[in-house]
């Protein structure tokens, strides 16, 4: 089979594509045919050494699978050859077949297809976990969306709306806050020529924000945290933008306010039926037409490090799938 292979740690043009032996489903694991596998930034930092796994090389990238069930290994029960399933894999995504622990198989709703499912999981399993369990964001609550033009901050927005939240977006250019208000959000602020928090004080009428959903990190945490309101809750979900801000703690005891860590994959570790129950909820709503990725551009396997390098160049609105 092809696989997209990481040899050496460094960025997209480092890695190959070559043909290897096809894996077997040892006991407890399940082999999937790739149909899509979503692109997403941890898999920019996974082939650089940067990110919190480190698997051994030679490795393939892509941590989110749709595709059919090729072979069940010993011990799995409930799991069938010929089913389509999503797959949450780590890595190994980017192949034409993975090999992924049936824990991590979850069934697809019938009809739904396989580039959709495959850009569906991790996003809205981190937005929903955030708000929801880590939030816990009320009906009527303000939520602001920075790199909302992403795919997890598309996820956010969907979910935020779900829930009953007043939805703002930050984006950095128009095309991205229309796409943001697309999926749901009722204001948009662009952060290249808008004054973050200035036009946080309009919309809210100096209230300031309830909840911020923060996937991006950078020069613009700081700013919005100070636009809180009393007794609101700042997400921390990842640092897209590069840089971990260093937070001035006084901040929180002025505002009453909550900085509360998001790390969906240990949560998935830890808390297997919570996270049943809400990928359950998640599909409901996605079978619903409640929520639904933005997806927009596709690739072959042989383009890759193009879909890596426009993620990290900020060129993908919502999500980048690839399709071996």
């Amino acid at each position: 089979m092809k696989a997209v292979l990481c040899k050496e740690y460094g960025m997209p043009e480092t890695l190959v594509i070559e043909e290897v032996a096809a894996p077997r489903a040892g006991k407890g694991h399940v082999v999937v045919t790739v149909k899509a596998c979503g692109v997403n930034f941890p898999d920019t930092l996974i082939i650089q050494g940067k990110y919190q796994f480190k698997p051994p090389m030679p490795f393939s990238p892509g941590s989110e699978v749709a595709g059919i069930v090729k072979e069940v290994g010993e011990g799995v029960t409930g799991i069938n050859v010929g089913e389509h399933v999503i797959a949450s894999s780590g890595w190994g995504g980017f192949a034409e077949e993975v090999v992924v622990p049936a824990s991590k198989i979850t069934a697809m709703p019938a009809g739904l297809d396989f580039t959709i499912a495959s850009a569906f999981v991790l996003t809205y399993g981190t937005a929903h976990h955030a708000l929801k369990d880590r939030a816990q964001i009320q009906p009527g609550e303000t939520l602001l969306v920075l790199g909302a033009a992403g795919g997890v901050g598309i996820a956010a927005i969907e979910i935020g709306k779900q829930l009953g939240a007043r939805v703002i977006a930050a984006a950095s250019s128009e095309e991205k806050l229309a796409v943001c208000r697309q999926h749901g959000a009722s204001e948009g602020i662009n952060y290249t020529s808008e004054d973050l928090r200035e036009r946080i004080k309009q919309i809210t009428g100096g209230k300031g924000i309830d909840v911020i959903f923060d996937p991006v990190g950078g020069s613009y945490s700081e700013p919005a945290l100070r636009s809180m309101a009393w007794k609101g809750r700042f997400l921390v979900v990842g640092f897209a933008g590069g840089e971990i801000p260093r937070i001035p703690l006084n901040l929180t005891l002025l505002k009453g306010c909550s900085i509360v860590g998001v790390f969906w994959g240990a949560f998935t570790e830890r808390e297997p039926q919570h996270n049943a129950a809400n990928l359950q909820e998640l599909m409901g709503w996605l079978s619903q037409g409640i929520v639904k990725p933005h997806i927009s551009a596709t690739y072959p396997l042989e383009r890759a490090a193009d879909a890596l390098y426009d993620i990290l160049n900020r060129k993908v609105l919502g999500k980048a799938v690839l399709v071996p």
